[in-house]
């Protein structure tokens, strides 16, 4: 496994809509793993094959210690909205509020081509909808009505250390 480098705002491989993954083998495995290496090191809760410079629709998401690899996935379902604060790996150093679904179900499927279903609410919805959008060349800027929305994370000066760690916390939200 390796840790790869993860493209920043303003490559325009994050706009590159993902192709569609018809083989399952060694190099989708080990894109995988070099996703997870990568998404850990950042530190991250999910991570897009855009955000690694590969366009096709991979992501894998790790949400309170268990691990998602998707393939080829797609929303199939949502109900309710939900706004809360979320963060970019590719985007580092900022974090917005955004509303988004607040349950989703998603078909895709696994890193042997097996077809899968998740649903998920809370960090795992709001990780579903951000990674899905990186496939599709989304990020969750373009859900801001303006720059100014985005808030800056603190830069470990301020003499509020809860306040410099809540922020940092949110700010790794998503990838």
């Amino acid at each position: 496994m390796t840790v790869r480098p993860i493209v920043l705002l303003g490559d325009p491989r994050l706009r590159l809509k993902g192709l569609p993954v018809d083989s399952f083998g060694k190099f989708l495995h080990g894109l995988l793993d070099d996703m997870t290496e990568t998404m850990r090191d950042a530190p991250g809760v999910g991570l897009a094959a855009p955000q690694v410079g590969e366009a096709l629709q991979a992501c894998v998401i790790e949400v309170e210690s268990h691990l998602y690899e998707l393939i080829n996935p797609r929303i199939v379902r949502t109900t309710g909205d939900d706004r809360d604060l979320e963060g970019c790996l590719s985007l580092p150093g900022y974090y917005a509020y955004v509303t988004r679904r607040e349950k989703v179900w998603v078909a895709a499927q696994n890193r042997f081509g097996k077809k899968i279903k998740i649903s998920g609410s809370g960090l795992l919805g709001r990780a579903l909808q951000h990674e899905l959008d990186h496939l599709d060349g989304k990020l969750f800027i373009d859900y801001l009505d303006s720059m100014d929305e985005l808030i800056p994370v603190s830069s470990g000066d301020d003499d509020d250390e809860g306040d410099e760690a809540g922020t940092r916390e949110a700010a790794k939200v998503l990838a």
